[in-house]
């Protein structure tokens, strides 16, 4: 068994947090969830993250970064650590805005292409994970996470 150090509180007091933290568990589902998907994903040459940022991408249309970044619920800098490999890999393209501090992004006819190849895939994971978790459960949990998602970004 590790040593812990002195000062450190006793292992019951962190079960509280393991078992009530909503941060640690959604994030510990979203974990499992995910590797679900990317398995999925995987022979289309995507990760679930990558397939979002597309999928975000396509109903945006030629959008901003900052509006982009706002869509997926995600920082800039995120933002543009996820699109670099797509860009390099010639799935999307960032060119200059209207005004020159700003920069869009749109999906690139390869990047269609990818996209359309991952969807039969995703529906596949799709099925697979709505069958586990039951339809009634994941219809409530997506309008849960949805609600959730609102009330966490109200100022």
């Amino acid at each position: 068994m590790p040593k812990r150090s002195q000062g450190a509180a006793p292992l019951s007091a962190y079960r509280e947090p393991a078992r009530t933290c909503l941060c640690f568990n959604l994030r510990k589902t979203a974990r499992a969830v995910t590797q679900h998907y990317d398995e999925a994903l995987r022979p289309a040459g995507l990760k679930t993250t990558q397939f979002s940022v597309l999928v975000a991408t396509t109903m945006a249309g030629r959008t901003t970064m900052n509006r982009l970044a706002e869509a997926l619920v995600m920082d800039r800098t995120t933002l543009t650590r996820n699109l670099r490999p797509l860009e390099q890999d010639g799935l999307i393209a960032i060119v200059p805005g209207r005004d020159r501090r700003e920069r869009e992004v749109t999906l690139t006819s390869r990047g269609q292409e990818r996209l359309a190849k991952a969807l039969p895939l995703w529906r596949r994971a799709q099925t697979q994970t709505v069958s586990r978790l039951g339809g009634a459960r994941a219809e409530r949990l997506l309008g849960d996470l949805a609600g959730a998602a609102v009330a966490m970004r109200a100022t």
